[in-house]
């Protein structure tokens, strides 16, 4: 199973970049609520880690640097890929969520969350992009293995 979660992150990770890319390439092109989705995405993921880790986390909404979202792609993959490596992925974690409620969850579910959230938001951005006369990214999973 930790293979596949390697994998999955691998996955999310790369197709990640991709759209920082196209975005990059585009800026011009580019309305706010792309830059906001493609930071929260990222934000996400790096709050994932942060609540099995521990930690300083992302806002949820925070609007970084643009030219900090390739940084911050490695260090999610490279923060990911170490709790893949060290934990026990069916261990239990106690978190507060953004609202401050308590909620305990397994790291394979907290991990999946993070993964499977990406794939959501870069679907949204590619809505966005196709909106804006750019053309979007294929970022299914299959397109990734082939």
């Amino acid at each position: 199973m930790k293979e596949k979660l390697v994998d999955l992150f691998e996955y999310t990770y790369h197709f990640n970049k991709e759209m920082i890319q196209i975005i990059a390439e585009n800026l011009k092109k580019i309305d706010e609520k792309t830059i906001g989705l493609i930071n929260h995405t990222l934000n996400a993921q790096q709050i994932w880690n942060s609540r099995i880790l521990g930690g300083i986390s992302f806002e949820v909404w925070q609007i970084n640097p643009f030219e900090n979202l390739d940084d911050i792609n490695q260090q999610n993959f490279n923060r990911s890929i170490e709790i893949v490596e060290e934990y026990d992925i069916d261990q239990r974690v106690q978190y507060k969520n953004s609202k401050g409620t308590k909620f305990e969850n397994t790291v394979f579910e907290m991990l999946f969350q993070a993964i499977n959230h990406s794939t959501y938001h870069r679907g949204q951005i590619n809505s966005l992009l196709k909106k804006n006369g750019i053309d979007p990214v294929l970022t299914d999973y299959i397109f990734y293995k082939r």
